[in-house]
């Protein structure tokens, strides 16, 4: 479990480098590794520098090394991000010199500094400092509360019996609080876990979170295990905030995960959102800095990214709040004696008549928290609307529950539905593998032969990252045996639907048209930015 959280966490690092840069993060041609890149000025510390392509700041890992460890002490990350060209030390500052340039001062292993330079700049520090650098502020209700984390070593098997439950949310009798438990493994899992990390909630400014002695006393308090053989790794703390950036760029500098939004953990909406964004964003770097789109294609991240960001904090807040709301309906508290706690607790299992009411109300509570791990429409149930996406006058889904049921759709703007399709030979796979990387995809019906001859040539003639293919039950170049394609296709047999790179739906017609390859052309030039529908000047131009 933590070693694929690790090489989650790195995989969305490195897909921010290659995606945007198509040079795997490395530093443009001409820019010099250390103090000043060639032909511009000096290279004092947030002194200003010509800027070229992509760079990515990822680079202060104090909030990383909390969760994951250091990449240093991670073989996959160790290995893997300086084949990438990815650097691992802090920066300094970043700058810019005009509309057109943002350059980042990086510190080195020796005091030197060392001067990347980009035309555009992803901040993705978790809002430490890029933020501020470029002027952005945050809304929200700020730091709600402070958590202390320890990574200790010891032997629950004895308490956590349960070999089915991940993560253990435990209202503690004896300190009248709320303590989450996880097993971090990495040989065994489940009760028998070798590895454990332990959250403590503590108020804003509460002084004993700072107290590494207090935070392991309180620990072992709640969980009541005052003698337990237990090796503490580290003590970690960190904020559980709800904040939004208000933009999410600022020029040629754009804000993606933590640096746009940081909420609860609670829902694991952030790390999600986190991989959306950068998905969201570097299909359309990538084809700006290819010259295939305009560079108003960039002003669609935000556009589509905060309204679904904004809606994953509120979700997270919720679930967050509703784990206290568990609590306080059991009717524990800090203030109680942890014999007037268990006294609380025990009237959930007492079977008196009294007691019938406060159990429901504690059940019910109960039954609310389930929708933090069963909340797919807001996982996937979103739709972008935006001139990336162009829109058929059709009415959004209306699921049964607006948090629990996701009601799958072809809806401009929609992401791209599961589907399980054939090829000739009967292998199965899921459509969204059709997908290929930076590519758009034209999936017709199977007697949509005008749209497939019209986007080749479009592809072709225009330079526009363009594949095409039918898919049908009898007939095309994927076939749909059990209709799962059909039902979610809301399209005729000559019906087609455009898909992104990110495989969000961008432009659907229902049926056949007189001029497919005119409707095409409009779609695709509103969606690139590009009017009228030619090769653009280079990136920035």
């Amino acid at each position: 479990m933590a070693r694929s959280r690790r090489r989650l966490a790195a995989a969305v690092f490195l897909l921010v480098l290659a995606a945007c840069t198509g040079t795997a993060g490395r530093p443009s041609p001409g820019t010099g590794t250390a103090g000043t890149p060639a032909g511009s000025g000096s290279a004092a510390p947030g002194g200003l520098r010509a800027v070229r392509h992509v760079w990515v700041i990822e680079l202060e890992n104090q909030g990383y090394a909390q969760s994951f460890g250091t990449p240093s002490a991670d073989p996959y990350l160790a290995r893997t991000l300086p084949q990438m060209g990815a650097l691992l030390q802090n920066y300094y500052a970043i700058g810019h010199s005009s509309a057109d340039n943002y350059v980042a001062e990086i510190s080195g292993q020796a005091p030197d500094i060392a001067t990347q330079s980009c035309q555009y700049l992803l901040g993705a520090d978790g809002g430490r400092r890029v933020a501020g650098l470029t002027g952005i502020e945050y809304e929200g209700l700020g730091v709600i509360t402070q958590t202390a984390t320890l990574h200790v070593s010891a032997d629950f098997s004895p308490w956590a019996r349960d070999p089915d439950v991940l993560i253990r949310w435990i209202h503690s009798p004896q300190a009248g609080v709320l303590v989450v438990m996880v097993p971090m493994g990495p040989e065994r899992w489940g009760p028998a876990s070798e590895e454990w990390v332990i959250h403590l909630n503590y108020p804003v400014d509460d002084p004993r979170a700072q107290s590494d002695a207090q935070v392991e006393a309180d620990a072992r308090q709640a969980l009541g295990i005052p003698d337990l053989p237990m090796k503490i790794h580290k003590i970690t703390r960190w904020s559980v905030e709800a904040v939004i950036a208000s933009a999410f760029r600022a020029g040629r500098v754009f804000l993606l995960g933590d640096a746009a939004h940081r909420h609860p953990p609670t829902g694991g909406l952030g790390l999600t959102s986190a991989i959306h964004d950068a998905q969201n964003l570097c299909w359309k770097l990538a084809l700006v800095l290819a010259g295939q789109a305009s560079p108003a294609l960039l002003d669609t991240y935000q556009a589509e990214r905060r309204p679904v960001d904004e809606r994953n904090a509120q979700r997270s807040l919720e679930n967050a709040v509703n784990h206290f709301t568990i609590g306080a309906a059991l009717g524990l508290s800090h203030e109680n004696t942890p014999e007037q706690n268990m006294a609380q607790l025990r009237r959930m299992w007492s079977g008196r008549p009294e007691d019938a009411t406060h159990r429901s109300a504690v059940l019910r509570a109960m039954r609310a928290q389930s929708m933090e791990f069963n909340e797919l429409n807001v996982e996937y149930g979103y739709c972008y609307q935006s001139a990336a996406v162009v829109p058929d006058g059709s009415a959004a889904p209306a699921p049964a529950d607006d948090i629990r049921v996701y009601q799958p759709s072809t809806r401009p703007g929609a992401p791209l539905p599961h589907a399980w399709i054939d090829d000739e030979d009967g292998n199965r796979r899921p459509v969204k593998d059709l997908v290929a990387p930076g590519r758009f995809l034209l999936i017709a019906g199977e007697d949509g032969h005008a749209w497939c001859e019209a986007a080749r040539q479009l592809a072709e003639e225009a330079d526009v990252p363009l594949d095409v293919l039918r898919i049908g039950h009898l007939d095309g170049d994927y076939h749909d045996p059990r209709c799962d394609w059909q039902s979610h296709r809301q399209i005729a047999s000559d019906g087609a639907i455009l898909v992104r790179p990110d495989r969000f739906i961008a432009w659907r017609y229902p049926a056949a048209a007189s001029d497919p390859r005119a409707v095409l052309t409009a779609a695709l030039s509103q969606i690139l930015g590009r009017r009228p529908f030619a090769q653009p000047g280079p990136a920035g131009s």
